[in-house]
């Protein structure tokens, strides 16, 4: 038999009722409250050994209570309970001293750890940034997908923790960096992005540790990094799957050691910022390929978060257009549009290859070319008919140029290490063998697709998941003959 008591406070009879089962079953003592004032009262009594309380109570909101009852026991564990499944009510259950925050509807299972895990005496109460604006926050959804982003990022924003935040383009990864940023202690120090696809290989070092006056031809003044720019602050490493192997090995010795040395430099500078990087392919594959580092991996992995695309979320695509219509209209001074019911279950029932970023571009359309106020099932299908095809980037968590379907990558990978097996047993593969190979598969795979295409460079930079600019650099690089002859 348990000693530990439990205290319970929710104005649902039936939540009141199942959790005192589940929890008396374990052995727990449970006492159950219809009201806040109740729970009040036993908690400053010095009663119960862990407080579960929902926020939306008729005599007092249970967050604001929460404040109450960290300042007489701040050792007491509670653990907050919502519909109201938002990113803010997270961050405000954490920022209050909350122990754990569980969404409604919630497993009965997991509170039976959470409970577990809170009447340890090594349970921890995080503190974050206060944040009293819904507006303020840069995420939309309450999606049980969304809940468990949330309940990571609440976790983390007080945390020095490196973080690698992946998912498909368009699902908002730069947002979720921005706001462990901009509500974490680092808050008041600079967020700096840099983005590793779009800088030249060659660049990079410098563009993140600095160089000094010529160091290299060209280096007619001194440059700071990105590093430096963003001391005492974040720096969001995105799409870190672009980075060049030589750049890796230089970033792994930066975290290894803890400071780094512009190029040109001899003075070492001591690193203090938060890492957070991102990216949409598979860096384990890539590990796996030969294509990126596994001890660096493991040093920017620390805490994954994953963002589900749109298609797993589908729930959220009301508060997402809503969102994107108050946003339009604030920007141009309209009035935001509203979308009737059959609208929203249009949208709905698209798949949204392109994710968030394709479902604001279908919002500001709509906007900007009809002029009623409520926008209709017909304006969302004549628009969805219209838009230009967009490429599904659940392929997109790839390896080589972004453009090898993970399936095909992973099949060639098993044949090649089977060949490599069969003919050199135990040996090591050379250095970069898989790189190499995968590399001189793009002649024919790039041909391939432009037949396809019938020679529309277009349609066949979309098929490979190339822009369509890097496609036709890599036509003329690798001497490829263009079709002319299209029909």
């Amino acid at each position: 038999m348990n000693d530990k008591t439990i205290l319970v406070a929710d104005d649902d009879k039936a939540i009141r009722t199942v959790l005192s089962r589940a929890l008396a079953r374990e052995g727990y003592d449970v006492r159950l409250a219809s009201n806040a004032s109740t729970l009040w009262r036993w908690v400053a009594n010095g009663e119960g050994d862990l407080v579960i309380s929902d926020v939306m109570m008729p005599d007092e909101n249970g967050l604001d209570m929460l404040i109450r009852i960290k300042k007489i026991r701040p050792e007491l564990p509670v653990i907050v309970m919502s519909a109201q499944n938002t990113l803010m009510t997270a961050v405000k259950a954490a920022d209050r001293g909350a122990y754990e925050y569980l969404p409604k509807p919630f497993d009965l299972d997991e509170l039976k750890v959470v409970v577990k895990k809170g009447l340890s005496p090594k349970n921890k109460l995080g503190v974050l940034a206060e944040v009293e604006n819904e507006e303020e926050m840069p995420l939309i959804g309450r999606s049980p997908a969304m809940q468990d982003v949330y309940r990571v990022m609440a976790r983390l924003m007080n945390t020095d923790l490196t973080v690698m935040i992946t998912g498909e383009t368009g699902t908002g990864k730069e947002l979720v960096a921005k706001a462990l940023h901009d509500f974490g202690k680092r808050r008041n120090a600079p967020f700096v992005a840099i983005n590793m696809a779009a800088i030249p290989k060659e660049l990079i070092e410098s563009e993140l540790f600095g160089h000094e006056k010529g160091a290299f031809t060209g280096a007619v003044s001194k440059n700071i990094g990105r590093f430096e720019q963003a001391k005492g602050g974040t720096l969001f490493l995105d799409e870190i799957g672009d980075m060049p192997m030589e750049a890796q090995t230089r970033l792994l010795r930066v975290l290894q050691e803890g400071e780094y040395t512009a190029v040109g430099g001899t003075r070492p500078v001591k690193v203090d910022v938060r890492i957070i990087a991102a990216t949409h392919r598979n860096l384990k594959l890539l590990v796996e390929q030969g294509l990126f580092r596994e001890d660096l991996f493991y040093r920017l992995n620390v805490v994954p978060i994953n963002l589900p695309p749109l298609r797993d979320r589908k729930d959220d695509i009301p508060d997402l257009a809503r969102h994107f219509f108050n946003k339009y209209a604030e920007e141009n001074k309209q009035t935001p549009k509203l979308m009737d019911r059959k609208a929203l279950d249009a949208l709905r029932e698209h798949n949204w290859p392109g994710n968030i970023r394709e479902l604001e571009n279908m919002v500001q359309r709509l906007a900007a070319l009809y002029v009623e106020e409520v926008i209709s099932f017909d304006n969302v299908t004549a628009e969805l008919s219209s838009a230009p095809e967009v490429k599904n980037s659940e392929g997109e968590l790839s390896a080589h140029g972004g453009f090898l379907d993970e399936t095909l990558q992973q099949s060639i990978h098993r044949h090649l290490k089977k060949y490599f097996d069969a003919h050199h047993g135990d040996e090591l593969p050379p250095n970069g063998l898989y790189s190499r190979i995968l590399s001189e598969l793009e002649i024919p795979l790039i041909e391939l697709s432009l037949h396809a295409t019938r020679g529309n460079q277009i349609k066949a930079a979309e098929l490979l998941g190339l822009n369509r600019n890097t496609l036709r650099k890599k036509i003329k690089e690798l001497k490829i003959p263009i079709i002319k002859d299209r029909f």
